[in-house]
């Protein structure tokens, strides 16, 4: 089975307020399929409508709490506190843990990022599309 490089992340990256990941929210990407199994998340990428069984990647159970949670877009602080909260660990010790799993997702394909819109932007950009539009 494959398994996930390491993330080439900066200590300094990884400890100011999400490194890297600020402003970004994180979901699956659509190019995977997944099932739980013996508790653990078996990913396998789909590559021309069909799976990659050379790359199949397996979740430990704090892996698989990550992916359940990107079932639907979120945050890394998001992440990290949930993390942070599930295992009782440190802050400081679940940011690094999630910064470099979320660094090894995307670099694997297996996560996306999008940049994150607040809902005052999206609210005024609604807004701008509305007043632009001749009526």
């Amino acid at each position: 089975m494959g398994s996930i490089t390491p993330a080439l992340l900066r200590n300094a990256e990884l400890n100011s307020a999400c490194g890297p990941f600020a402003g970004q929210i994180f979901v699956r990407s659509l190019s995977v399929v997944s099932r739980r199994l013996a508790g653990e998340t078996l990913i396998v990428p789909v590559r021309g409508k069909v799976g990659d069984l050379a790359s199949i990647y397996s979740f430990n159970e704090t892996g698989s709490l990550i992916w359940d949670l990107l079932e639907s877009s979120r945050g890394a602080t998001e992440l990290i506190d949930a993390v942070a909260h599930a295992y009782a660990v440190g802050h400081d010790q679940a940011e690094q843990d999630v910064l470099h799993f979320l660094a090894d997702m995307l670099a694997v394909g297996l996560v996306e990022a999008r940049p994150q819109v607040s809902m005052a932007a999206a609210e005024s950009n609604q807004s701008a599309e509305m007043s632009a539009r001749p009526y």
